[in-house]
């Protein structure tokens, strides 16, 4: 693949931007990406947030190996500014099933013994010591765990507009509100795509990196991936409030939840409940993300109250505002698929983040081009993978089971003006 082969990437999130970033740094002349979205960060993107973890705890020690990596360049000039190394309390409340605590202990042996990891982490068995690592607490927590100084978050949508710009500079062409209608082909050669509206982009290599969408586009994939939702609420502080939550750190209960410290510019503090996700097969027999994301179920603004009721109870009858569902495509094994499409020639898929992508924003996008350089997938575990049911699988660090939006058509909750609004 020479420095002038015209590239053609679908999705502007944290894989597409990403490879996009990858392939100018390394001297490729010729990359547009199109997005859907008519604003930035992308609207359906998962990276579209106020913050995302960042750590290395993870079931599979491979991966924590490649978040450690991935951390380090979250130190570069360029995405510096938005991480924040504030620590990452990772527990178990005492009404924790088995599978959370197990589920816990394997993340926990996955760094235990890694060097950059000695002298980062303390046990956690009771209040006192959940008061030393985080005092602003004042729940009563009796949970068990430990606690990470080696971790934190990251300003998710500001990294990706840093990164969006780094390309823009790079040269990299980005076409907003540019949804894609179909692929195009010659034979079994992908030669680009055709938009909504009816233009035809044509391309060497086409890279889909379309997220929980991609299988509208690609249907072949259906069965390796599943779009799933994930509830997130906010909480709006005041100055003084947030001024007092000021560097507490990431704090996830497997079994209840997890939040962030508040927003210095806005105030808002992020909290996400704990589940399995919701599939949507309102539309057919494909679950992908609706239109309108804006609205949590009852029985997660539930959950959302509970965890604050353990750690911060005066702010546990707070409204929640900022709801909606931050979506993924989910894998059966949470493996990523970054591969060559079987039967096609110059098309490459990019898929599978599993909620645990976007800490690889700084890498992700090298391990693309390097399966575009190769023209092959080397590691077997990110190859296409015929056969395998996203959705009929149980995810081992996943707490509690799918549900789908039409079982909890009742329970939408909605911020009060956009009720209204919807009236």
């Amino acid at each position: 693949m020479d420095k002038q082969t015209s590239i053609l990437i679908l999705g502007a999130g944290t894989f597409g931007l990403s490879t996009a970033y990858h392939l100018a740094k390394a001297g490729y002349t010729n990359v547009t990406v199109l997005e859907k979205s008519p604003t930035f960060p992308p609207a359906l993107s998962a990276g579209n947030d106020l913050n995302k973890i960042l750590r290395a705890e993870y079931e599979d020690p491979f991966y924590a190996e490649l978040a450690l990596e991935a951390m380090a360049a979250w130190k570069s000039p360029l995405l510096a500014p938005y991480y924040h190394e504030t620590g990452y309390l990772l527990c178990n409340s005492a009404a924790a099933p088995d599978k959370s605590k197990r589920s816990l202990q394997k993340s926990l042996e996955s760094i235990r013994r890694r060097p950059a990891f000695q002298g980062k982490i303390t046990p956690v068995s009771t209040r006192e010591d959940i008061r030393r690592v985080a005092p602003a607490f004042t729940g009563p927590m009796q949970w068990k765990g430990y606690f990470n100084s080696f971790a934190g978050y990251a300003h998710a949508a500001d990294a990706l507009t840093a990164v969006y710009s780094a390309c823009v500079a790079l040269g990299v062409t980005i076409h907003l509100g540019t949804a894609v209608r179909a692929l195009t082909y010659a034979g079994d050669v992908c030669t680009g795509a055709m938009t909504e509206s009816g233009v035809r982009y044509n391309a060497d290599v086409t890279v889909l990196a379309l997220g929980a969408s991609l299988a509208a586009v690609l249907p072949q994939i259906r069965q390796q991936i599943v779009a799933k939702g994930s509830p997130v609420a906010h909480l709006q502080l005041t100055a003084a409030e947030a001024a007092a939550l000021r560097g507490i750190p990431v704090t996830y209960a497997r079994d209840l939840g997890f939040f962030f410290e508040p927003d210095p510019r806005t105030g808002l503090l992020k909290i996400c409940p704990a589940m399995a996700g919701y599939t949507n097969y309102r539309s057919g027999d494909l679950s992908l993300p609706p239109d309108d994301n804006d609205f949590i179920p009852a029985r997660d603004e539930a959950m959302v109250r509970r965890l604050l009721r353990e750690t911060l109870p005066a702010l546990a009858d707070r409204p929640l505002v900022g709801r909606r569902f931050c979506w993924c495509a989910d894998t059966a094994d949470s493996e990523y698929v970054i591969d060559l499409v079987p039967g096609k020639k110059g098309l490459v898929v990019a898929t599978g983040d599993s909620a645990h992508a976007f800490k690889m924003l700084p890498t992700v996008g090298g391990w693309v081009r390097d399966v575009m350089e190769k023209g092959r997938q080397d590691l077997a575990r990110w190859r296409w993978k015929e056969g395998s049911d996203a959705a009929a699988a149980d995810i081992s660090w996943r707490v509690g089971k799918t549900t789908d939006f039409e079982e909890v058509e009742d329970e939408m909750r909605r911020d009060p003006e956009l009720a209204r609004a919807k009236l």
